[in-house]
């Protein structure tokens, strides 16, 4: 770093030496970070020369050096130099420079130059740079505005929603709230919104955004269908005025490139179009705009609502990686209930952190609940979960092959564990083993209801054991092949 210093001050190599050093300090010591900012001190009006440099490229990195470093007294040459700068693609270095500092006296001059931004015709061979510079003044200007929040109003009427679920499931879900389906669910009118926090088979609450036709591909032609239904829609379950913050997540068959260039300029194009009504933001948002692509290459768009408070798996504090989704354990027990007993006695060898047992005991009553499992960590999870859904169930650190009871169960819930690192001759045990060890925990007559991604080795130990028969077999989820089992037991055919 010495060389780097001495050619800095010698003035040679600026550009390259400017960018040698910020990469230094990425991988140095805090102690170097300091010796920086010290000599940074010491030629402190050489470094601010820099930012008047005739290399653009060379005050782009003078800026981003001054932030790097949090030089609070480069605060007011590094805005006036950023209001100066006549080369789009530097100009959000100053701003990127200015977020690490103490720029609270200028937000009013800022928000002016946003807005100036906003109302500006952009070309489209400047919108890239543009648009980066629009991003980093919503970045600065947001660390001292918070985000105004909204507040979803359920009392709206006349609602159109999408309730997901996997395809194989809708006509489940459709059972329940009528409607019609639709590729991402069940489509549904209704002007009670409220009533959908008591169904607990559906994943989430899509709002389809009324444009005519599917969004095409190309990004300011989607925006301009896009911008004015979306915002509508926005206001009309919002209380408080916009700005709107909002991310887009696009389903599509794209590398990861090219959705990433697209949703940035859908978004930039929607930001300017809706003249800042509508903000695209990364990391805080409260709506998201979800486009799903066709097979023609068009998108159909709907909104998530972030600020729509979902309280049907309020109790679900605690999850591992390996758990399942409540949706999918509600969905679960509903295809079950023309098996589920009331006033069971019911256990779940693989428990995790306790969702099937929970759920299972919300559809049809249980007497006693038993979970076990090996992860301590999942069983405290469990027992906290429990307690916040108000349910009584008796979960247990222990491997459910070693596990014992003095009474025998009506049932078993489980959800099997994935293969996740074990090999295909460990899973065979595993399975070999749970359909040994469950007749010795079960009484006469009882029955597994089984969520499992390995039909077949279920399949090979029903083929070796005459006392289980499969009553019922629902595929799930076709890609991920998972599958629920309803299997009865018959003990005396043993």
């Amino acid at each position: 770093m010495q060389e780097i210093y001495r050619e800095l001050v010698e003035q040679r190599n600026v550009r390259s030496n400017l960018s040698a050093l910020r990469a230094e300090l990425r991988k140095g010591t805090e102690e170097e970070w300091r010796q920086t900012r010290h000599f940074v001190e010491a030629h402190e009006a050489d470094f601010f020369g820099f930012l008047n440099h005739e290399d653009a490229k060379t005050r782009k990195n003078a800026a981003l050096l001054l932030g790097d470093l949090e030089y609070e007294r480069a605060a007011d040459i590094l805005f006036d130099t950023y209001q100066k700068e006549q080369t789009l693609f530097v100009k959000s270095a100053y701003l990127e420079a200015l977020s690490k500092m103490d720029v609270e006296q200028k937000v009013p001059e800022l928000k002016a130059c946003l807005e100036s931004l906003m109302a500006q015709e952009i070309s489209e061979e400047n919108r890239k740079h543009v648009s980066e510079e629009i991003r980093m003044l919503h970045a600065v200007l947001m660390q001292y505005e918070e985000m105004m929040h909204h507040t979803f109003d359920e009392r709206q009427q006349k609602n159109r929603v999408i309730l997901t679920a996997v395809k194989n499931c809708r006509e489940t879900v459709q059972k329940q709230v009528g409607g019609k389906l639709h590729p991402l669910g069940v489509l549904i009118e209704t002007d009670d919104l409220t009533a959908l926090q008591q169904v607990r088979t559906f994943r989430e609450m899509l709002f389809p955004v009324p444009v005519k036709g599917l969004l095409p591909s190309n990004p300011k032609e989607a925006a301009q269908a896009v911008w004015k239904p979306m915002l509508a829609l926005c206001r009309k379950y919002h209380r408080e005025p916009e700005p709107f913050y909002f991310r887009i997540e696009c389903k599509a068959k794209l590398t990861l490139e090219e959705r990433s260039a697209f949703t940035k300029r859908l978004g930039a194009y929607m930001e300017q179009m809706s003249g800042g009504a509508l903000v695209n933001s990364v990391s805080d948002y409260e709506v998201e705009l979800r486009l799903v692509m066709d097979r023609s290459g068009a998108f159909f768009p709907c909104l998530k609502f972030y600020t729509w408070k979902d309280r049907r798996f309020s109790y679900r504090k605690n999850a591992v990686a390996t758990s399942v989704h409540p949706s999918t354990a509600a969905l679960i027990m509903e295809l079950a209930a023309p098996y589920l007993k009331e006033n069971a006695q019911i256990m779940d060898s693989f428990c995790g952190v306790g969702t099937l047992l929970i759920e299972r005991d919300i559809r049809v009553p249980a007497r006693e609940k038993y979970g076990t499992d090996i992860f301590g960590s999942a069983i405290e999870g469990a027992r906290e979960n429990a307690s916040l859904a108000g349910e009584n169930i008796h979960f247990i650190h222990r491997d459910f092959m070693d596990f014992r009871h003095e009474y025998p169960f009506d049932e078993i819930v489980t959800d099997m564990p994935g293969r996740g690192k074990m090999s295909r001759e460990e899973v065979d045990t595993l399975y070999e083993e749970f359909f040994r060890k469950a007749p010795d925990i079960l009484a006469e007559e009882a029955v597994i209801i089984m969520y499992t991604g390995e039909l077949g080795f279920v399949k090979k130990q029903l083929r070796l054991h005459k006392e289980y028969t499969l009553l019922q077999e629902y595929c799930m989820q076709s890609k991920r092949q998972q599958y629920l089992l309803i299997i009865r037991v018959e003990k005396g055919r043993r």
